[in-house]
């Protein structure tokens, strides 16, 4: 791609690092989105992928695109590719990360790759997010973002990468409200999760995307109930959109090598995430 070898090499190793606080009502707030029966205090463990509640950098309109993200070259790489979206990631969590402590979050741009995929031109951004203490690292994170071309993004083939038998599954109805609150939650200004209008219109979905970080979650915590307790080590991959007002299933069950494996399927039966986790 024409100047990516430039942007690569004034963007790789850029970093920025920002103070926060673990206040409760975010984990309080998104538990009562998903319906739980737990609430969070001081002093207790966060549990793995809610770190996506914390750390966000106020951004003024004046640097808002107009889908709602950030605009390119503020935080991110101008590429001349302007759909963005989560890929996928891997999330290692070295001490838990608790209520109540003040932290350290280090971004850092860590690779940009360019692709050809189906829906045509394809960059791929990693970032690393890593929070600290002053005994070090608690929690690292490597995020996978793509950059596209306009067109609409052609389904996925439906076929799991990852075969096992479901022990326990979760079905989930995604409705408008849930999106809206977790944009809210997350920080996340993206239009396409709560502007139907720009979402149909604009970037040609059928309707609004539910959150790929909201979809990792659910796994997360199904992952975690089977496995008994939290896990230490989580990765997952996007592999097709879901839209709000329509089912969705959780499901997860036992790899043969000791992990839990997860994924997240539509109503049509298509995968539409895939994930696997380990507890240490």
């Amino acid at each position: 791609m024409e100047d990516l070898d430039r942007v690569a090499q004034a963007w790789i190793g850029r970093s920025r690092e920002l103070d926060l606080h673990l206040d409760p009502f975010p984990a309080n707030a998104l538990a009562a989105a998903l319906d739980l029966e737990r609430a969070f205090a001081p002093g207790d463990p966060l549990p793995l992928s809610w770190h996506w509640l914390y750390g966000h950098e106020p951004v003024c309109a004046r640097d808002t695109g107009a889908d709602g993200h950030p605009r390119l070259g503020l935080h991110l790489p101008p590429l001349p590719l302007s759909r963005r979206m989560w890929a996928g990631g891997r999330l290692t969590c070295v001490r838990p990360l608790r209520l109540g402590e003040r932290l350290r979050k280090r971004i850092t741009i860590r690779d940009i790759v360019a692709k050809e995929g189906r829906s045509g031109r394809l960059v791929f951004v990693t970032v690393e997010e890593r929070f600290e203490d002053s005994l070090g690292p608690l929690l690292v994170e490597e995020r996978d973002l793509v950059y596209r071309e306009t067109r609409p993004l052609s389904p996925a083939a439906s076929s799991p990468e990852l075969a096992f038998a479901p022990a326990l599954a979760r079905r989930f109805h995604p409705d408008p409200v849930l999106l809206f609150r977790y944009s809210a939650l997350t920080w996340n200004g993206h239009r396409i999760h709560y502007d139907h209008a720009y979402a149909t219109g604009v970037e040609g979905y059928p309707g609004l995307v539910v959150h790929g970080p909201l979809l990792a979650t659910l796994m997360c915590l199904l992952a975690a109930e089977l496995a008994g307790g939290e896990l230490t080590r989580f990765r997952f991959r996007a592999r097709s959109p879901l839209f709000a007002d329509r089912p969705l299933t959780v499901e997860a069950g036992h790899g043969g090598d000791g992990r839990i494996l997860a994924r997240v399927v539509g109503e049509d039966g298509r995968v539409a995430m895939e994930g696997s986790g380990e507890r240490a």
